[in-house]
């Protein structure tokens, strides 16, 4: 994608709608399930912001309402008590790739244009940007079969992009990954979320991928969750799994996970 490209896009994330101070507000948020013997709390008066422009993990152990948190930001559930407010239609971006077999990889993203509206005679242009963006230039007519994990998932990130939404959502994205291409997809987002601007609402239980790309990084208690601890990352980008100060806050946040794992009896 050429300069000019990332400018407008990051330019059309600006201009999407009224200025206001935060991509997403929750306000006091619960959520119950039924459950044996009646409703089972799984969130508790959970109040977040996420600023206009600003990366943010969620963080916490298995099963402490992540992932129920990520699909009431993004409309896909309603709370049971609180209000969500999002600047604009959130895009979302799952752990599977959840990506058309029958299409290619162009046309999966074209799907997302389609979709929003754009016209056919634009949709190839800006789907191969997309692509060029996501460093797969030239993918446009590979299959899924034909595309390796991580560039499954760099076609899914282009699909979320091509939404234009300022808010992008992901639960645990790069969890099926070996470990070598997750830490090249974490530069890789790392860079599109520079480059454009994204507001990036990121559900994880590694707490070292929490730390290696956020600004904040935000704790979650075991069932029901609340907000435990947050934490400001003051690292500057780029950052590495491996690097001290990224070694030294992964151990503190890791010690408070275990702590409230400790404290709500789970192992």
């Amino acid at each position: 994608m050429s300069p000019q490209e990332v400018t407008t896009m990051a330019t059309t994330l600006a201009e999407a709608g009224p200025a206001v101070d935060y991509a997403a507000r929750l306000d006091h948020v619960s959520k119950s399930f039924p459950g044996p013997g009646g409703q089972q709390l799984v969130l508790d008066d959970i109040s977040l912001d996420v600023a206009p422009g600003e990366f943010v993990t969620l963080l916490g152990a298995s099963g402490c309402g992540k992932s129920t948190l990520l699909n009431l930001v993004a409309g896909l559930d309603r709370p049971s008590a609180g209000s969500i407010d999002t600047d604009g239609r959130p895009a979302l971006m799952f752990q599977e790739h959840a990506l058309f077999p029958w299409l290619t990889a162009g046309k999966n993203i074209e799907l997302a244009l389609r979709l929003r509206g754009v016209p056919k005679g634009e949709r190839r242009d800006k789907t191969e940007s997309l692509l060029e963006l996501v460093r797969l230039k030239g993918a446009y007519g590979k299959r899924v079969h034909e595309l390796s994990g991580g560039m499954r998932q760099r076609v899914a990130l282009a699909r979320a992009l091509a939404q234009e939404s300022g808010l992008l959502l992901m639960d645990e994205p790069f969890a099926a990954l070996d470990a070598i291409t997750r830490d090249v997809l974490h530069d890789e987002l790392t860079r599109v979320w520079t480059e454009t601007g994204l507001s990036v609402l990121f559900v994880t239980h590694n707490v070292r991928e929490a730390v290696r790309l956020a600004q904040r990084v935000v704790l979650l208690s075991s069932r029901p969750g609340k907000v435990a601890h947050e934490w400001a990352v003051d690292i500057p980008q780029p950052r590495r799994i491996e690097d001290a100060p990224v070694a030294e806050l992964s151990l503190e946040i890791t010690e408070a996970l275990r702590g409230e794992i400790r404290r709500h009896g789970q192992h």
